[in-house]
Parts: structure tokens; C-alpha cells; sequence
């Protein structure tokens, strides 16, 4: 491993607290990989050998059920990804595919529980990004459960709004199709949606958005700090737990 990589998987909530020795061991083994666009990672039901981190890229995780696929979630660096089926030992929930070319970093499996087995702060450290990405799921649960998804994509907006600095412009970080998916809707629910914002001032062109009305906006979403995470807290554009069956903080 690089040493700048080794640096920023360092700073990683989960990794922060070990000292050289404990990192090295659970690292040693670790290789990087650089995989192109579109490689399949992981299929569901796959074994999981290894803790990822992704540090370049992006990575899209799915799940598949009669014919049907729906996007979970999108990670930006720098993420961990599958720590739950790491830490159990058990099949993938989940499949994950590479976007673009991404650098990932694998860790055995067997390095994270034999750590964690002789390191009790180590295992503190993975109950707490376990939890984090618990309280992930209950917050989209929340959204999707409790909120049309009209509601879902304005308060979906207001964070793009917030991560861009408070920008009235941005760009939509996924094409439609995948916005949709990490949503819970439909492509064409997605477009009537878009348009029944038109009045609350949001006006789309292709990627591009811009927001002219937000109070209206706002008092249409109804945001909450019990389902949105606060902005300043947010790692990434949506790293996000856009839909996060998985994923908080860094990890999923």
C-alpha cells in the first residue's frame, strides 16, 4: 500500500484509534487493487473474503429480488464497505459494482476479527461504525416509510443545497435513473416529481439545478435532524446515505 493511502485509511473513524502495531497487523496482508468501470465486486450471496476501502472512485451497491434491482447506495472515497458481513462472516446482502475506475483497498476478513478478538478498543471502534450505520438504515427507513416521494426528492435537494455550500445552482451527483432508484421511486415518478417542484422554484436541465423559492421549498420538505443527517456532518455528496441499506459515516 502507497503511503499517502495508508495515511488516509488511517484517518478512517475505525482504523484512527490503533496504534502502528495494531495497523500493521490488520493491514500487512492488505493489497490495492485498481479495477476499471463497471467490474462486478461482489454478486449477493457471494462470500465476503475482505473489508473494502474505497480510496479513488466510486462504487454502487444494489440488491436484486425477482428480476427487480434497485440501487442502495452510491459510496465516494474515502469508504469502508460490507464491515457487517466482514464481522459476522457471512454472505453478501449486498451486490457492488465499480462506476468508474476506482483504487480499493482489501482487507481479509480474517485480519478484522482476529483484531477484534484480541483488541478490545478496536472492537468498540467497529460497534460504533456499525451502529452509525444502523441509525443510517432507521433514517431512511424513516424517509422512505414516513414521506412521499415528492417530500423524499425536495429534502433530497435541500442537502445537494447545503453540501454545495448554500449554491442556488448544483449538479445532480447521479443520472435520473440512479437518483430514482436511491429515492425508492420509479424513473417516470421521478419526472412527475420534478415537476410538481416547479412551483416550489425548482427548475431542472438535464444534471443542473436551481433553486429560486427556497422557503417555499423548505415548508414543502418539512426537513428533520431525526431523518436527515445535519449538513455539517455529512461526508461527501451522499456518502452517504442517500439510501443507505448499508452505509453511514464511511462504511456500509
Amino acid at each position: 500500500m502507497r503511503p499517502g493511502d495508508s495515511e488516509r485509511v488511517r484517518t478512517l473513524p475505525i482504523f484512527a484509534g490503533l496504534d502502528d502495531r495494531s495497523y500493521a497487523s490488520i493491514t500487512g496482508s492488505a493489497f490495492l487493487q485498481r479495477f476499471p468501470a463497471n467490474t462486478q465486486l461482489l454478486i449477493e450471496g457471494d462470500p465476503v473474503d475482505f473489508l473494502y476501502v474505497l480510496l479513488d472512485g466510486q462504487v454502487e451497491l444494489s440488491g436484486t429480488w425477482n428480476d427487480k434491482e434497485s440501487v442502495l447506495s452510491i459510496l465516494r472515497p474515502v469508504s469502508t464497505f460490507i464491515l457487517a458481513a466482514v464481522v459476522l462472516d457471512a454472505e453478501a446482502l449486498m451486490g457492488a459494482r465499480v462506476l468508474e475506475r476506482s483504487d480499493i483497498l482489501m482487507i481479509p476478513g480474517a485480519a478484522i476479527r482476529a483484531r477484534m478478538a484480541e483488541d478490545a478498543a478496536f472492537a468498540l471502534a467497529v460497534a460504533r461504525e456499525l451502529s452509525g450505520c444502523y441509525r443510517g438504515l432507521v433514517r431512511t427507513i424513516k424517509n422512505h416509510k414516513l414521506r412521499s416521494g415528492v417530500e423524499r426528492l425536495a429534502n433530497y435537494l435541500l442537502q445537494l443545497h447545503a453540501r454545495s455550500g448554500g449554491a442556488d445552482e448544483f449538479q445532480l451527483p447521479h443520472e435520473k435513473r440512479v437518483l430514482a432508484s436511491l429515492l425508492g421511486m420509479a424513473p417516470e415518478n421521478l419526472s412527475r416529481a420534478f415537476q410538481t417542484l416547479k412551483p416550489y422554484g425548482v427548475h431542472v436541465n438535464g444534471a443542473e439545478v436551481r433553486l429560486t423559492l427556497l422557503p417555499d421549498l423548505r415548508r414543502l420538505a418539512k426537513p428533520d435532524p431525526l431523518i436527515e443527517k445535519p449538513a455539517d456532518r455529512q461526508r461527501g455528496p451522499l456518502a452517504e446515505f442517500e439510501a443507505e441499506l448499508a452505509e453511514t459515516r464511511r462504511s456500509a
